[in-house]
Parts: structure tokens; sequence; C-alpha cells
């Protein structure tokens, strides 16, 4: 998923890309990568998007979409549970930092991943440098703005697939083990959107 413009081209200097995650944990939905290249007068008081409140979360995204460059890279409930939650979550941030890549022309002179691990060695088709930084989403803005628009777009999923399956709260827990998730999985089982190969929807599933 990326943005629909004429490519943006950067003279000079190569180009420093921020990528980070959302949604490895939780039981239910895809796990969603961004990844962004920093405009000019980006929006102030990026961060670590958990550190942020939901109201703010959303004010920073706009901002981010309206002066930055950035895509998205999605990885399904299909793959997690063919590939494992690792490999689906660097396929995830390849597919982000591919459709950015796509948008400009220029060098691309590093990507900065939020963690201690990067998809380069580990997922076909990366190509970049890579550099990881463990808590990067607190003290690098590219990652910052990233881990903003990847929880947003992965809140705004889970929430719209919490109107077709109304039972397990995804429009509050975004389809982490809550005790009210927990409850639900056992009073109505998983639903396609389940991953199944995570353990506590497989043990449920294993006693129905």
């Amino acid at each position: 998923m990326q943005r629909d413009m004429a490519k943006l081209i950067f003279p000079g200097a190569g180009v420093k890309i921020g990528v980070d995650e959302a949604g490895r944990g939780p039981l239910a939905g895809p796990v969603v990568a961004a990844a962004v290249i920093l405009g000019g007068q980006p929006p102030k008081g990026l961060d670590d998007s958990k550190k942020l409140s939901a109201k703010r979360r959303a004010e920073l995204e706009t901002g981010i979409k309206a002066s930055c460059r950035w895509s998205l890279g999605i990885a399904s409930v299909e793959e997690i549970d063919r590939i494992n939650i690792f490999a689906a979550t660097m396929l995830a941030m390849t597919r982000a930092v591919e459709g950015l890549v796509a948008q400009i022309e220029g060098a691309i002179d590093e990507v900065l991943i939020d963690g201690n691990l990067t998809p380069a060695g580990r997922t076909e088709g990366w190509r970049w440098p890579a550099r990881a930084i463990v808590g990067g989403d607190a003290l690098e803005p590219c990652i910052s703005a990233a881990s903003i628009i990847a929880k947003e777009h992965r809140d705004s999923l889970m929430r719209a697939a919490a109107e077709k399956h109304p039972h397990y709260g995804w429009e509050r827990n975004a389809g982490y083990g809550t005790a009210e998730h927990m409850a639900a999985l056992r009073a109505h089982g998983a639903t396609p959107l389940h991953r199944r190969s995570f353990a506590p929807v497989a043990q449920l599933e294993m006693f129905r």
C-alpha cells in the first residue's frame, strides 16, 4: 500500500527510512509495518506510539501523512500461521519499504528498524542497507513516525473487523489476549482472523 503520487526526487545524499511494526503479539489480525521518510517539516512531538494517547496518535498520523513519504506493508493471518510471526513481520517490513522506495528516485542510505533484527538476509526481496535499533521508536523520529502510522492503521483494521466479529472486543483490545478476548474465545471459538499457530488459540481449539 502506498501513496498515489509522482515520484519524489532526492538529489545528492541518500535517504533514511524509518520502519516499525504493529501487531506481533495479538492473537488475531494481521501484522502491519510502516516505512516513513520524514519531510522537511515533520510534525512535532513524534514518539513511540505506545507512549501517546489515542487522540495524539491520530493527530500525528494526519501530520505525518501530510508532510512525509510513507508506505504500509501487511502480512495476513494466513501468512503468519504458515511462516510464523517473526518471518511474517520481516515480510511486512519488506513490503512497506518496497512500496516506499517505489515512490522515490535516489539512493537509499539506510533503513532504520525498531528492534534487534532486520529482514536483511532473512526475507527474500530485501535489498537495502539496514540497521536495527533497540528502542528506536523512541530514539529516531523516522521510526517514531512509522510506529504511529503502523499502529493507527492496524487499529483501524481491527475496529472494522470487530463489526463483523463483535464478541471479542477487538475495537478495545486490537486482538490482544485480554481477559475479555479469552472469555469470548472460550465461548464462541476462533474466527478466520485468529492466529491458530499461537498457543492460546490452538489450545482452545483442541478442546472444542
